[in-house]
């Protein structure tokens, strides 16, 4: 496939910035609440952000200098100060809310206000936490690394969680955050979010101690299918082992799947059937499929 070459040392910073947010898609959103030394709220969200560690937990986001002016941002400048964030979730009902909160209002403007969100205090920090938010972590600041001087540049926020609040209507029945009542939000390149919930979310179970079979032992006809797509492979790829001849011959006693090896069309028919055996969660059985239509490729 043709690919387009950027080098970063020869682009404009707004046009390579966009390319980087429109890559690295879609991004988490860290609600970032601070307060300053004289204890005036702030609350911004940045995109740049994810967690790095559970044991200590540990999150990281970054407050970019300003493109336009090379001004760093209030959220910065607060945490110098106090050494203290909350980062708080973005959910989909809150999403208008946090873009509204995302204009860059004078340092003595509550963004609390602007934006009309409700301010919890906190625990263990000052910052106060958005009470909309489905999750609230309240953080001690550990380090902030600067990676540049110019407009565009990072500065890593380190954050140690101290304390973390989440609604009880988001936990289910294992304990565990359902997605789907979550509903959170990530950002993505231009002005594009993307909402983490219903048909946006799927399952993918790999055990990673089983050590599956990998492409490089699936015969050349089955890598080639004229039907199966890459995560389809990567399902019969992820088996463990392909099925035995016995399994074959079990499949060979069906009827309408005997009758495919007669026909003409009998190996992208196999094909076919396999498709729609990994679409019902047989992979087994697709397996088996696919090295019956094998057989008839070398005949």
């Amino acid at each position: 496939m043709k690919t387009r070459l950027i080098d970063p040392t020869a682009m404009a910073v707004k046009d390579l910035h966009q390319y980087i947010l429109g890559a690295v898609a879609p991004r988490p959103i860290a609600f970032a609440s601070t307060v300053d030394s004289q204890g005036i709220p702030n609350l911004a969200p940045y995109s740049f952000f994810n967690a790095f560690s559970s044991n200590p937990p540990v999150l990281v986001f970054s407050s970019n200098r300003k493109v336009k002016d090379n001004q760093t941002k209030d959220t910065l400048l607060n945490i110098r100060e106090t050494g203290e964030v909350v980062i708080n979730a973005v959910n989909f009902a809150m999403m208008r809310q946090m873009a509204l909160a995302s204009i860059e209002y004078p340092a003595e403007i509550n963004e609390f206000d602007k934006a009309g969100f409700t301010p919890l205090a906190s625990d263990l920090v000052k910052p106060f936490r958005v009470a909309e938010s489905p999750s609230q972590m309240e953080c001690k600041v550990k380090d902030i690394i600067t990676l540049g001087d110019q407009g565009g540049a990072g500065h890593l926020i380190i954050c140690d969680v101290v304390r973390i609040h989440i609604h009880e209507a988001v936990i289910d029945d294992r304990d565990r955050i359902d997605p789907h009542k979550m509903d959170l939000v990530g950002r993505m390149g231009r002005a594009y979010y993307v909402r983490a919930s219903g048909e946006a979310i799927h399952t993918v179970f790999q055990p990673v101690t089983d050590i599956a079979i990998g492409f490089d032992q699936l015969p050349e006809s089955i890598l080639k299918s004229p039907v199966l797509t890459g995560n389809q492979l990567a399902e019969i790829a992820a088996l463990t082992a392909l099925p035995s001849a016995n399994a074959l011959e079990l499949l060979l006693s069906e009827p309408d799947i005997a009758d495919f090896l007669d026909q003409e069309d009998g190996y992208h028919a196999l094909h076919q059937m396999a498709a729609n055996a990994i679409i019902a969660g047989s992979v087994d059985r697709a397996a088996g499929l696919l090295l019956l239509a094998d057989r008839m490729h070398h005949q």
